[in-house]
């Protein structure tokens, strides 16, 4: 078989990701009623695997569902799924999605058979390595808001992705590589697959409402505050994140991205800022660190 795409590990069984498929009336599949989460595999290791792992059990409970497996099988299944593709560099979700429901056509979420599953692929990247390194050129959207947090919890990561999706749209027909959205009081928030930091002086906020609290944005904050970075998590302006010295965002796809361009307004003189480009290359270092690998069996 072949493994070159990715895997996929779904009741017990690993396969191709290719050859993956649940069912079309899964709640998964027509309510979005999913939560998941994803942890890179950097050279043959995943990274901080338990704290991806703590959040993708907070958000299960948060959502009400329960698969029958505990984190020891989930993890079996991650470093088997994981070793059969091959992939020593990858992007790794693991799934928890509500299922059907046991009385056909009931619509109460309770009578749903949750379940697990899990896929790999070949890791990626947000924005293309390339581009990040020089900064990337951001559209923060002029007509989407971010799903209000009282009406979709965002610290539980889900594919509600409506707002996200327009957005991109947004963004891509104006020739920019992704989008931050705003929320309804004027406020930045988040943006397809990342959180934002912006840094003026020796001072870096990042939105803290509104937002998943990404295990990305946890590595950068602690990367800030060991250079001396002050870091403030709280509600940020639109127009306070306007006047920064220095943009950058924070992935598990694509680590520490700095930013040359918000719409018309340019930083560090239309480059990758300094600061950043920095933090940068101490989160792809921190991915080597053994303090923060799980090796796999391959």
């Amino acid at each position: 078989m072949d493994f070159s795409k990715g895997a996929a590990w779904i009741k017990g069984q690993i396969m191709p990701i290719d050859q993956a498929t649940i069912g079309v009336t899964d709640w998964a599949v027509t309510h979005s009623d999913v939560t998941y989460d994803v942890v890179p595999v950097w050279d043959g290791a995943f990274f901080r695997l338990d704290d991806y792992l703590d959040r993708f059990e907070t958000s299960m409970t948060a959502l009400r569902m329960e698969t029958g497996m505990d984190r020891a099988a989930r993890t079996r299944a991650l470093h088997a799924m994981v070793a059969r593709s091959g992939l020593l560099n990858a992007y790794v979700a693991m799934v928890a999605a509500r299922g059907v429901p046991l009385i056909p056509g009931s619509r109460d979420p309770r009578d749903c058979a949750n379940h697990f599953y899990a896929w790999c692929v070949p890791y990626v990247h947000v924005v293309k390595p390339e581009i990040a390194d020089q900064g990337i050129a951001l559209w923060l959207s002029e007509t989407t808001r971010r799903i209000p947090p009282d009406s979709v919890n965002p610290r539980a990561k889900n594919y509600h992705w409506g707002d996200f999706t327009a957005g991109l749209f947004e963004a891509k027909d104006r020739g920019f590589e992704t989008v931050v959205l705003p929320d309804h009081a004027g406020n930045v928030t988040e943006g397809p697959g990342f959180n934002i930091f912006a840094l003026k002086g020796g001072r870096v906020v990042t939105p803290d409402q509104g937002v998943l609290h990404g295990i990305t944005r946890r590595t950068a904050i602690e990367l800030c505050t060991s250079e001396g970075l002050q870091v403030d998590q709280r509600a940020l302006p639109v127009t306070e994140l306007m006047q920064a010295d220095e943009v950058f965002l924070s992935s598990s796809g694509g680590g520490i991205i700095p930013v040359a361009r918000i719409g018309e307004r340019t930083f560090s003189n239309g480059a990758a800022g300094p600061i950043a480009s920095h933090l940068r290359q101490r989160y792809f270092a921190l991915l080597k660190d053994p303090a923060f690998r799980t090796e796999i069996p391959y």
